[in-house]
């Protein structure tokens, strides 16, 4: 059965959607011999599929790995960084950093610090990445002074950003010191670098921003070992199946078939 290339490249664990459809932009991806075109169809079991020369084959998928990582502050949530930069994938054994797709879904930035998931599952990835979609995560961050309730309150309510609000956020006072304040926020979408810049409108800019939790998954429970900055595990089968159920009923469309809605 034919499926849109992107979406297989996705699915044998080459790469997420959106890494999938630059790639084909790059004419790194041949079809049969031919340099393959955004939106195109391929059926894997017949076509030949080629990434910069090497063919591929849906018999040497790797086996599909999610983790959850600690990222410590200064590194930079991306598979390669052309500044010369630590990556996330730094942290990994040699066995996992190359040849089996893995990579970050979603990005902390570089100062920033907390729960990160690395996965190789593109599909996973491309929906827990869509605009779409709802998973929350809950943050601790330090900020500068002291917020007043009224601040809060327009936090929670949301704040223009790029000519558009934010989606309405928990946040909640969770200590008072000196001369800095420590919140709890809860967001249910990622703008580029939402928190810090958020703050820096409400003149009360970020000092230290530390991610506890990815919907129900949790750098620290009760019953495990709390991961050190720089450590990683392996997700458990529950941790999974509450990440695949999050997508699974979202009819979330790549962004050739978003284009080909549009000029119909």
């Amino acid at each position: 059965m034919e499926v849109r290339l992107q979406k297989v490249l996705a699915q044998l664990g080459i790469a997420s959607r959106r890494e999938a459809e630059e790639m084909i932009r790059q004419s790194r991806v041949q079809v049969n011999g031919v340099s393959a075109h955004l939106g195109q169809k391929v059926d894997p079991q017949k076509d030949a599929i080629a990434i910069d020369g090497k063919l591929i084959s849906a018999a040497e998928r790797p086996p599909l790995i999610y983790l959850l990582l600690h990222k410590p502050p200064g590194v930079v949530s991306t598979c390669a960084d052309p500044q010369g930069r630590k990556t996330v994938l730094d942290l990994l054994p040699k066995e996992l950093r190359a040849g089996l797709g893995i990579h970050p879904v979603g990005r902390l930035d570089a100062e920033s610090t907390g729960a990160l998931i690395l996965t190789n599952d593109g599909e996973l990835t491309f929906g827990l990445t869509h605009p779409r979609h709802s998973i929350s995560k809950t943050y601790r961050v330090v900020v500068k002074g002291h917020p007043s309730q009224a601040v809060i309150e327009k936090w929670s309510q949301g704040v223009m950003l790029d000519g558009r609000k934010t989606l309405p956020a928990q946040v909640n006072l969770i200590e008072s010191f000196a001369e800095n304040s420590c919140l709890e926020i809860v967001l249910k979408e990622g703008r580029n670098r939402q928190i810090r810049r958020v703050a820096e409108i409400l003149e009360h800019p970020v000092i230290r921003l530390y991610r506890t939790a990815i919907g129900s998954i949790k750098l620290k429970n009760p019953k495990e070992t709390f991961l050190r900055e720089g450590q990683y595990r392996s997700l458990k089968d529950e941790e999974i199946r509450f990440l695949q159920k999050s997508i699974k009923h979202r009819n979330i469309k790549d962004s050739a078939e978003v284009r080909s809605v549009a000029k119909a």
